[in-house]
């Protein structure tokens, strides 16, 4: 299993500009890319839906479980795993969004129920 290099993880830890593209239903073609915060916790990459489960792109990847991402001005096609419903690591990946997000006004709603339903681990492939 590919993992993600310890200069990367340091990049997009600090990093803002994540894209995701999950495959449509084909399997092949790309979604539209959907601008998302991203986390890094134990050296692995996270995001989590805004709208929880009922976004499209969380759908898509829960369906798919494959696409790609651009973080860090870069490019790659990974895997996008269900990450939710372990409390110890929601609790972790919770103070990351805070250390990173904290001032902004779009970080508490990041911490609540539906968005932490909808958390994704993206490795690459």
């Amino acid at each position: 299993m590919a993992q993600w290099s310890k200069e990367q993880l340091k990049g997009f830890a600090t990093a803002d500009d994540m894209h995701v593209s999950p495959f449509y239903d084909d399997g092949k073609t790309y979604g539209t890319p959907t601008w998302i915060w991203s986390v890094v916790n134990n050296d692995k990459l996270y995001v989590r839906a805004y709208n929880g489960q009922n976004s499209r792109w969380y759908q898509s990847a829960m369906k798919q479980h494959a696409g790609k991402i651009k973080l860090n001005g870069n490019e790659y096609e990974v895997s996008f795993n269900d990450a939710a419903g372990n409390k110890d690591l929601d609790e972790q990946i919770n103070k990351s969004y805070q250390n990173k997000y904290g001032d902004s006004p779009y970080c508490p709603p990041m911490l609540e129920a539906g968005p932490i339903s909808a958390t994704v681990e993206i490795e690459p492939k």
